[in-house]
């Protein structure tokens, strides 16, 4: 019976992606930051279409990202995915917290060792590729160069994520990304 629930629960909510009744944050960090750092992929171009492999309809993982531009004095990075076209609100994909300050990428499907991940608006502390429910949705790949590290463990609220990285944010830089089904 469980396992027939835990198997209800995951198709409802790869059904409504983005869309789904999972708690969502409604919001991104609001950092007023200059926006320095250049985000970059070997996988899309700013603009361009995620490939599937990076979706719910693909292999669901994370795409490779890499980024220049760090300003001085960095204490961590982080890295926010997020769809701002979601029909309840901003759902966050990814939150990766506490990059050291020397990274400059994130390889497909890894997470570095030292860093963590909070939980994402499916409740889940791990990567959730585009899933949209209908329409096409613009992707937000952030990257924050924060004054210092967050001290969050794995698994944090997506809440209490979110501002850290607001509360630390000195740059960013965004690489957007579209995906329809």
């Amino acid at each position: 019976m469980r396992l027939r629930l835990l198997s209800l629960s995951t198709i409802s909510l790869m059904l409504t992606g983005c869309g789904g009744a999972q708690s969502q944050s409604g919001k991104e960090p609001a950092v007023t930051a200059p926006s320095s750092i250049t985000v970059t992929s070997k996988a899309f171009q700013d603009g361009g279409k995620i490939p599937t492999k990076y979706t719910c309809d693909g292999d669901d993982v994370s795409p490779p990202l890499a980024w220049e531009g760090m300003p001085e004095q960095v204490g961590a990075i982080a890295v926010v995915v997020d769809d701002p076209d979601a029909p309840r609100g901003t759902f966050t994909h990814w939150v990766v917290l506490d990059l050291d300050a020397s990274t400059t990428e994130l390889t497909e499907g890894r997470v570095p060792p030292g860093a963590t991940q909070a939980r994402n608006s499916a409740g889940t502390a791990s990567y959730f590729g585009p899933c949209p429910p209908r329409g096409t949705h613009h992707y937000r790949f952030t990257v924050y160069a924060l004054s210092h590290g967050t001290g969050l463990l794995d698994g944090a609220e997506l809440e209490h994520a979110l501002d850290a990285i607001d509360s630390r944010a000195v740059a960013r830089g965004r690489l957007t990304a579209l995906y329809s089904r």
